[in-house]
């Protein structure tokens, strides 16, 4: 009998081993080592400017000049999770995901816009296709469901679910869009455009 509890136990162990769920930090409060950037500096005093940076133990993105921040690894079958404000009035910004093209403006991705006004949007950049819209033009956008983001200031969460060739968004806990795409992995990005934003809390979960 007692060889029976402890062969009961010793299969319960793992079988909640068997569903644990792998956490990858991408931002952890401390460093961007583990991050590339690409920035379109068309002046002097742009180049000077660090436009991605560390402060208080968010990443803080100064908007102008434009560019991204993107993660050195790719990455398939996750969901996503990054936390957003804008430090002032909103202006412009996104995530991208499954980028093809890293190392270039703008890159072959998907974009989950975070334009203030839009959050949650899909724009598809260079040259990126999607399976529900005629794609036609530089950027083509399928719109949000509808609008959940907070008021300038306040976090916000997006949940991005990229389970193969489907990907949801989630703004503040509400799905604000879906899509199916082609290419199904590649590097995650935060984009500078437009106005100060700051990010934190930045962790996939594989699916």
């Amino acid at each position: 009998m007692k060889r029976f509890f402890i062969t009961m136990f010793a299969a319960l162990v793992l079988a909640g081993c068997g569903d644990k769920v792998e956490k990858v930090v991408l931002f952890d409060g401390g460093n961007l080592f583990e991050w590339n950037s690409v920035t379109k500096s068309e002046t002097d005093a742009e180049r000077d400017v660090k436009v991605f940076s560390v402060q208080q133990g968010n990443i803080f993105v100064t908007g102008v000049p434009f560019g991204y921040l993107y993660t050195k690894e790719k990455y398939d079958n996750y969901r996503l999770h990054v936390e957003w404000r804008w430090v002032g009035e909103g202006t412009n910004s996104g995530i991208f995901m499954h980028i093809q093209t890293p190392d270039i403006m703008w890159p072959k991705a998907i974009e989950c816009q975070l334009c203030a006004g839009k959050a949650g949007d899909f724009v598809m950049l260079g040259g990126s296709k999607i399976m529900d819209i005629e794609c036609k033009g530089e950027f083509p956008i399928k719109e949000r469901y509808g609008d959940f983001e907070r008021a300038a200031g306040e976090w916000n969460e997006a949940d991005i679910e990229c389970d193969a060739r489907t990907i949801k968004v989630y703004i503040n806990g509400h799905l604000a869009n879906e899509c199916t795409v082609i290419e199904s992995s590649g590097n995650i990005a935060l984009q500078s455009e437009g106005g100060p934003i700051e990010f934190r809390n930045i962790y996939l979960t594989k699916l």
